[in-house]
Order: C-alpha cells, then structure tokens, then sequence
C-alpha cells in the first residue's frame, strides 16, 4: 500500500506543478535533472542562461521529458515555430494545431532554447542580472511573456530550490559526454569516461551516466561476452562489476554497470526511501542505483534477513 501511495504522491506531485500547486520532490523530476544537468550547464557557459532557469524550464514545459512534445520532437521547451526553418510538429496548445519547432536530438532543443532567449530582443534585460540570481531570471521571463500561467515565476523558483538547482548555476564544468549523447540511441564515443582507452568506443549501445558511474541497457540476446567484445572489457571483468558470473543471462532492460558500483546511491537520496515493487529483489534495487549489492544489504539487515515484502522501505544511502 505505502509504494502505491508514493506513487500516487509522485504523479500528483507533477500536476501540482504544471497547475501552480504546491511542489513536492519525486523521481521523475530527479531523473531528468540528472540525465539533462549537464546539457545546462554548457548552455550556461556557452550563452549566459543559468542552468537553474533551464532545468526548471524543462522540467515545467516537458512534463519532466514525458510530454508529447518531447515524444514527438524532443522540444523540451515548448518553443513555438516563430521563423523556424527546420522540422516541425502540429500540436494543440492556446489554439488548435499550433506549429512547434521539432530537433533531431535533446541536445539541440537545449541550444536552441538558450539561443532563443539570448536572441529575442524581449529577453535582453535578463542578460545583466548575475547567473545567480535565478529569482530575477524567473520573474523577468514570466513579466517577458515566456509562459501564460500567473504563477510561472513561483513554480519556477520552487523547482529550483526543491531540487537545489541553484547550486548547478556555480558549476565550471561539466561532463562533456553526456552533455553530448544523453537520451541517444546511437553509436558513440565516450570521451574522459576513465575507462581504459579501448573501451571508449560504444558501438550502437547507449552509454548512461549516473551516481559516478556508466551503464548500458541489456538488449535481447545480450550477454557478458558480447557486451565485453563490444565495449572491449573482459567479460569477467564486467559480470563482476556487476556481482554476477560471465556466463549468467542477461535480461533485456536490466542495468550493466561498466565500473565498479558505489556503497550508496547520490546524495538526494538521503531522506528518501525506495518502495520495494512486486517480485523484486534487493539485487535488482541495487543494479538500479549502481550500489553494491553487500553494501545495500549492510543498509537493510531487517528486511533483507527476512525477505522483501511489496511496499517496503529500503534505504539507499
């Protein structure tokens, strides 16, 4: 009963948003910061538009990367066509069948919500306020004409702080591949991963980051081997970063960690539990965060002597 009503907080918790109600933290949100943070923060460096103020945006205008936009266009801004010569997407707003601009990537749609606020003459004033000042960027976009709802600047400004996004507008640099290649479904190159050299190449797996670490996502067919040969990391080197043996199954959609994993997941989750779903297991929990299996059971004694049960509790950090 307690994950479903967490789940339930969750969803909510999203509307509350979008209708100017009340903010409160949920996963859905956490996850699109960490997948698109660094998307920001170059969009910072590179143009001045705080990286706060663009991940908040996201989150508001995306529906935290599940609204159709995004599905149909990745637009993670809800930038209407005004000029735009590239792709577009028909999509019901103030009127029916309104002209939004659709990219090829996430990537572009970040640039090109920086470019669009740096280069409209109404957005000009909020170029002098200081990075920092996410307060002054909120409000300057909302008294701009940004968004309609009256309460855009405050939903804003309470994302930022839930979240402590504020603390991304300090940051100097950033990781340069997943700024590049997050959300992607093609080959890349993973530069600065602090994998040994020969395993930069990523063939047509996407490589994820997240809690200091990388991972890919089994595929059918997928085993240690293949992925070893792919990735040219030893195949028992990879079923052990994963606390398993080179020959054990893979199954499709499961997490393969290319490091060793952490004792702890991040940080924001220090006051929020894990709500344990039906059939799982505190290993599968643990490849879903990047923790060590023993580490996670250390956390959990109680629980993990007497077997996990639907709806419970398990500490992550």
């Amino acid at each position: 009963m307690r994950r479903y009503i967490f789940i339930l907080l969750s969803f909510l918790s999203m509307l509350s948003a979008a209708a100017g109600g009340p903010i409160r933290w949920n996963q859905a949100y956490q996850t699109y910061i960490d997948q698109y943070k660094d998307m920001a923060i170059e969009g910072m460096l590179k143009y001045g538009v705080p990286a706060s103020i663009t991940l908040a945006q996201g989150l508001l205008e995306s529906g935290a990367g599940r609204g159709t936009l995004v599905l149909q266009g990745n637009n993670h801004f809800g930038i209407k066509c005004h000029g735009w010569t590239g792709r577009t997407i028909s999509h019901d707003d103030d009127e029916l069948g309104e002209c939004f601009r659709a990219y090829d990537s996430a990537l572009e749609s970040f640039e090109d919500h920086c470019k669009f606020l740096r280069d409209r003459p109404r957005y000009r004033s909020l170029f002098s306020l200081d990075k920092t000042d996410y307060r002054g960027w909120a409000y300057g976009l909302k008294r701009a004409g940004y968004a309609t709802s009256p309460t855009y600047a405050q939903n804003l400004i309470s994302i930022i702080e839930l979240y402590k996004l504020y603390e991304y507008d300090q940051a100097k640099h950033f990781d340069h591949f997943m700024a590049r290649h997050s959300g992607e479904d093609t080959a890349v190159r993973v530069p600065d991963s602090g994998l040994p050299a020969a395993v930069q190449l990523a063939g047509a797996h996407t490589i994820h980051k997240y809690n200091e670490n990388y991972y890919v996502v089994a595929r059918p067919g997928d085993t240690f081997k293949s992925l070893g040969k792919e990735l040219d990391i030893s195949s028992h080197k990879l079923a052990r970063y994963n606390e398993r043996k080179k020959k054990d199954r893979l199954v499709s959609g499961e997490f393969v960690w290319l490091k060793k994993k952490r004792r702890k997941a991040p940080r924001n989750f220090k006051h929020h539990p894990y709500y344990v779903r039906k059939s799982e297991s505190l290993y599968d929990i643990a490849q879903k965060y990047g923790i060590r299996l023993k580490s996670l059971v250390k956390k959990n004694e109680k629980i993990a002597e007497r077997g996990l049960r639907m709806g419970d509790e398990v500490r992550l950090y």
